[in-house]
């Protein structure tokens, strides 16, 4: 049985259906959510948006991600159960790995995709990047 496990939330609904897979089949572990702000989103966001947006990025990030783990920690309150919620900057593939190394995770939980369109399309899938390069068990939500 897994002590400590953690889920990669993005607010996607395959993250959600992560969560909740994860808060059943591992209700007495602690369970981590975690939110990766990607700056490769600024870069995005500035090519559709111009240099107004690229001033805001890093303040709007933190707002979605605080938005974000009220969403995963109200999920876990329904169950009665309650979450710890960490927000990282970088690569989420590498992010996820490095927290997981990091914090002694016992059991990766993700969805098997976040991104929609085109962002996806030229970023890779992180769940198959951390699925490949885990030392640990990870199960992936579809």
């Amino acid at each position: 049985m897994s002590d400590n496990v953690l889920v990669a939330f993005d607010g996607s609904p395959l993250s959600e259906r992560a969560l909740t897979y994860a808060l059943e089949t591992f209700p007495d572990a602690t369970i981590t959510i975690l939110y990766v702000i990607d700056p490769v989103d600024a870069v995005i966001d500035v090519e559709a948006g111009g240099l107004p947006v690229a001033e805001d990025w890093y303040d709007n990030a933190q707002e979605r991600a605080t938005s974000i783990h009220t969403t995963a920690t109200d999920l876990a309150a329904e169950q009665g159960i309650e979450l710890d919620t960490v927000t990282e900057v970088g690569r989420p593939a590498r992010a996820i790995l490095e927290y997981a190394d990091d914090q002694g995770i016992d059991q990766i939980v993700l969805g098997s995709h976040g991104r929609s369109g085109i962002g996806r399309m030229l970023l890779g899938s992180v769940a198959e990047t951390v699925t490949r390069r885990a030392r640990i068990p990870v199960t992936v939500i579809g």
